[in-house]
């Protein structure tokens, strides 16, 4: 047989094995133990920290021969058999590439057969929120009422593009990125048990690089020992994760400090000549930062450095800048971070950036390097929001003259003036029905917030609704009124990443937007509706009528004035 990849040869085969999930771990032991296990359970968190492992151990265990146990023997004929995929009744999904309604069908027909082998029947689900609406709405009822052998296991990486149909359904478990401490107690188990040559300063690196994910550390350590030649050392790892040197780290910062934008745009540069990427060096100043930042305000915290080694030329950069200094530069290299996912042009961005850090003294306080990079796209947005409105401007104005041309009904023209956005009103409707107080009030105390995030994430996106407001919420879904009917069709083209970021604000919600004219016209005449409802709902007072209803029953009683 081939060789095989360490992450696959080192994936957990017991709960004990999962890294960094003792919360989630436990849980499951003790309800696997008692027998009081659910019937679904959705696993989110990022990527490589452990949802399938612990979902294949959870269907292990429960069918264990061995039952009840806090962990699968991985010796019984059921074990093995899970293990290498011979037993028929543990079903592992890729929602990916089944995401029809056909699939999720087939499996809600198949899911009533008992299991042919094992005590539990178990579907593992990775990556579910990739299943279309239409099968999601055909997983429901199985998944709310499934047979007493059947459990689901549901794993993705998103969980806001979930239904929260399907979310109220099951036991929720939030997998947590693996802290650099617990990657790095993993590693050095590997290695000696492989007998690899590693160093120290080689492992922190690698679990530095693969951001909380287990699986992408132990692929970097594959990648690193196969690249080396002996001992596998820091240089290795820069080399195999496009990292940049500590040394190179040093001199860019010395150069900032000094304001010597000259020798910072040319190691720079130099760096990105070597194939260097601009993200990845914004990622490792950060950090590189940040343990300046600790050493500088405490030197005895020198154990808790995650990417810097205190060298001399570190300890004489530590002592020559300022607390301020770094904090500003921090602060500057984050925001460039989130800006990186949306710009075409990252090498540009981390530049102005850097010119920025170092020409800090130099700069007006209201300067920043965010405003500098996006002064064109926010201006080109403008100038084309502005238009729109002057047009629409000019169409409301339309009605009038032609009135006073052709002396013609308002109404007339009024009608021959094209809508830019179908307003929804049954939804709205439907949303005004379900609405409560608490949920706008929250909503409204919550809106600015929401929009400075949104404003760091996608600045077009902010654009288009920062000049709205919420103006009735239910719980999954808020009305918010726009200023012109034109901004509500250019909301809808940022319309996914706008609920993205309301829902790590809050929760998830459906935004449906609405011109402020047509919302207090509707919203005029569905209180007037719901006053005439009351009057009619009033009940009869005349002791005739009620002693008829007594006699006869309501449902025959005619009331007639």
């Amino acid at each position: 047989m081939g060789y095989k990849a360490l992450y696959r040869t080192w994936r957990p085969r017991k709960f004990a094995d999962v890294v960094g999930q003792q919360h989630i771990t436990q849980t499951l032991q003790n309800a696997i133990e008692s027998g009081k296990f659910s019937h679904a359970y959705l696993f989110t968190g990022p990527r490589g920290t452990g949802k399938t492992s612990a979902a294949k151990i959870f269907a292990q265990t429960i069918n264990c021969e061995n039952m009840p146990t806090r962990e699968p023997c991985n010796e019984c004929s059921h074990c093995r058999g899970i293990m290498d995929g011979s037993i028929p009744d543990v079903i592992e999904i890729d929602a990916a590439s089944n995401t029809s309604v056909d699939d999720i069908r087939d499996i809600r027909d198949k899911v009533k057969y008992a299991p042919s082998v094992v005590p539990y029947k178990v579907y593992i689900i990775d990556e579910v929120h990739m299943i279309s609406v239409n099968a999601f709405n055909a997983l429901l009822k199985t998944l709310e009422e499934p047979p007493p052998h059947v459990v689901f296991i549901l794993a993705t990486t998103e969980p806001h593009k979930i239904p929260l149909t399907i979310i109220s359904r099951c036991q929720r478990f939030d997998f947590k990125p693996i802290t650099n401490q617990a990657m790095i107690e993993r590693m050095q188990y590997i290695v000696e048990q492989e007998n690899m040559a590693i160093t120290k300063e080689a492992l922190e690196a690698i679990a530095l690089a693969a951001e909380g994910g287990m699986r992408d550390a132990l692929s970097i350590l594959d990648q690193v020992i196969s690249y080396s030649e002996g001992e596998a050392d820091i240089d290795d790892v820069l080399a195999v994760t496009g990292g940049v040197s500590q040394e190179m780290l040093t001199d860019i910062t010395f150069a900032m400090y000094e304001q010597n934008t000259k020798k910072v745009i040319e190691l720079f540069d130099a760096m990105m000549q070597h194939g260097k990427e601009p993200s990845r060096f914004v990622f490792d100043m950060i950090y590189f930062m940040r343990d300046l930042l600790f050493y500088k305000t405490t030197p005895e915290l020198e154990h808790f450095l995650e990417r810097a080694i205190v060298t001399d030329q570190f300890e004489q950069l530590a002592a020559k800048v300022e607390t301020e200094w770094i904090e500003h530069a921090i602060v500057q290299l984050t925001e460039c971070e989130q800006r990186l996912k949306w710009t075409t042009s990252p090498k540009v961005f981390v530049e102005v950036t850097l010119i920025a850090i170092t020409n800090r003294h130099e700069q007006s306080g209201d300067t920043s390097p965010q405003q500098l990079a996006d002064a064109a796209m926010w201006t080109k947005l403008e100038n084309r929001i502005k238009a729109l409105e002057n047009k629409l401007a000019e169409y409301e104005q339309l009605p009038r003259k032609q009135a006073e041309m052709n002396h013609q009904p308002q109404q007339t023209a009024r009608t021959r003036t094209r809508r830019t956005y179908d307003i929804p009103y049954e939804k709205i409707r439907q949303v005004l029905g379900d609405a409560e107080k608490n949920a706008l009030i929250q909503m409204q105390q919550h809106w600015p917030t929401f929009l400075n995030q949104l404003r760091s994430v996608s600045p077009p996106a902010h654009a288009t609704i920062q000049y709205s407001k919420p103006v009735a919420a239910s719980e999954d879904s808020v009305i918010v009124a726009f200023k012109y009917e034109i901004h509500c069709s250019l909301f809808l083209e940022h319309k996914e990443v706008v609920e993205s970021v309301l829902a790590n604000t809050l929760k998830h919600h459906t935004i449906i937007p609405i011109p402020e004219n047509d919302w207090r016209k509707l919203r005029e005449q569905y209180i007037k509706e719901r006053k005439e409802q009351k009057e009619e709902d009033k009940p009869v007072n005349d002791e005739v009528v009620q002693e008829a209803i007594k006699l006869f029953g309501d449902d025959v009683v005619e009331i007639r004035e």
